[in-house]
């Protein structure tokens, strides 16, 4: 399972399930080229853990703004199949916020505010090394996604992927 995000022109976006799922029917080849032109990015597994790092976790969690939208935020669309999680659909208002907001955000900051319920779930102190350079690896892959759709004024489209 994995956690797709996609960047769409609003001209293209359509609220629309079906025309949401055929969205992320590509083949690797495709998906790898926009990956490796910041059009699209993936989290593995661990959607919800980078959510923590920048949204937080309750009592201190951030509803709305940037840091809530940056994994888990938008408006969300049902999917076709009901067994599967909605689609979540960033305007490109929103997500030029999230942009800017990841590249001001510290990541060193963000990974000492979550550290503590993070690490348990990747081994503890003796991964701790391995862990942060993971998340940081991924808020760096984040920076670069959100940057480039804001450059092209695109929205952006999330979808849980099995």
């Amino acid at each position: 399972m994995y956690f797709h995000l996609r960047a769409v022109p609003p001209s293209a976006l359509r609220n629309s399930a079906n025309w949401l799922r055929r969205l992320f029917e590509d083949d690797w080849t495709t998906v790898r080229r926009r990956i490796d032109r910041h059009r699209e990015e993936f989290l593995y597994r661990h959607h919800p853990d980078h959510d923590l790092l920048y949204a937080g976790a309750p009592p201190h969690r951030t509803e709305g703004g940037p840091p809530a939208d940056v994994v888990l935020g938008g408006s969300p669309v049902p999917h076709p199949d009901p067994g599967h999680p909605p689609f979540l659909l960033l305007p490109a208002a929103r997500a030029a916020q999230v942009a800017a907001y990841l590249t001001t955000a510290d990541i060193a900051d963000l990974w000492h505010r979550s550290r503590e319920e993070l690490l348990p779930r990747y081994g503890g102190a003796p991964a701790e090394d391995q862990t942060r350079t993971l998340f940081e690896s991924t808020h760096h892959d984040l920076t670069a996604f959100y940057t480039r759709t804001a450059e092209y004024g695109d929205a952006v489209v999330k979808c849980v992927l099995h």
